[in-house]
């Protein structure tokens, strides 16, 4: 799979797990302590994100890493 992609997919399970939880863009940034515009990034997949931030993302979505990286 090619890195596009991944970032694609990663974004898109970032907005569905935000979105089960009711949490805006701003308000899922704040609890992970990241800027509110690099979620946007990451959930449009401009943002090659780190695995510091993947961390701090599932953190603050209530999930581990491995189930906010499970998308096939």
């Amino acid at each position: 799979m090619n890195k596009e992609k991944v970032l694609e997919k990663f974004g898109i399970r970032v907005r569905e797990e935000r979105l089960k939880l009711g949490l805006s863009q701003e308000a899922l940034a704040a609890k992970a302590g990241v800027h509110r515009t690099y979620v946007g990034m990451i959930e449009r997949a401009e943002k090659n994100i780190t695995l510091l931030n993947i961390e701090k993302i599932a953190k603050a979505l209530k999930i581990s890493i491995n189930n906010l990286t499970k998308w096939d």
